[in-house]
């Protein structure tokens, strides 16, 4: 005699969808902060709140001053698979950010300072961290207009609260 057991098919559980976003920018380098804005951006196309939260060099993606001049970091970033030596020499940063910007445009990324616009206009909120700016000796009127508030930490918790949070 034989016996057979019979599989009963598990009921298929969905995922809970995501509703709500906190993503935290803490690198000032372009490969630093273009992730953050990706993901802020394709959060509210997809109708989900996102919060974003800009602390130490982070903060140079929304100061009026930085927010041009943002570069690739070159020296120490295995990602390029450039040694060491060749991203130290002068000029190299300048290169390498000028054709990361380039094969971005192809894809229609815009600059930094459009995207942060864009950002804000599509209700994405966007905050600076209070540490960082006293630490920094920075003050509201040195950031987008579009910044919404300069928060501490445990403020932006109360705002991420139920969301998913995302370092970058």
């Amino acid at each position: 005699m034989t016996t057979t057991l019979l599989e009963t098919p598990e009921a298929e559980v969905a995922p809970t969808p995501i509703t709500k976003i906190a993503i935290v920018v803490s690198k000032g380098s372009l490969e630093g902060i273009y992730p953050a804005l990706i993901m802020a951006n394709g959060a509210r196309m997809e109708g989900i709140e996102a919060h974003v939260f800009f602390t130490f060099f982070g903060m140079d993606a929304i100061t009026k001053s930085r927010m041009e001049h943002i570069e690739v970091a070159t020296v120490g970033n295995p990602g390029l698979h450039l040694p060491t030596l060749l991203g130290a020499l002068p000029g190299m940063g300048k290169l390498v950010t000028h054709r990361m910007q380039a094969e971005m445009a192809k894809l229609d990324i815009p600059p930094i300072p459009e995207f942060i616009q864009l950002l804000a206009d599509s209700g994405a909120h966007l905050y600076a961290c209070k540490a960082s700016v006293d630490m920094f000796h920075l003050k509201r009127e040195d950031f987008v207009d579009d910044l919404e508030a300069v928060l501490t930490v445990g403020e932006f918790y109360e705002l991420a609260a139920g969301g998913q949070i995302i370092f970058t």
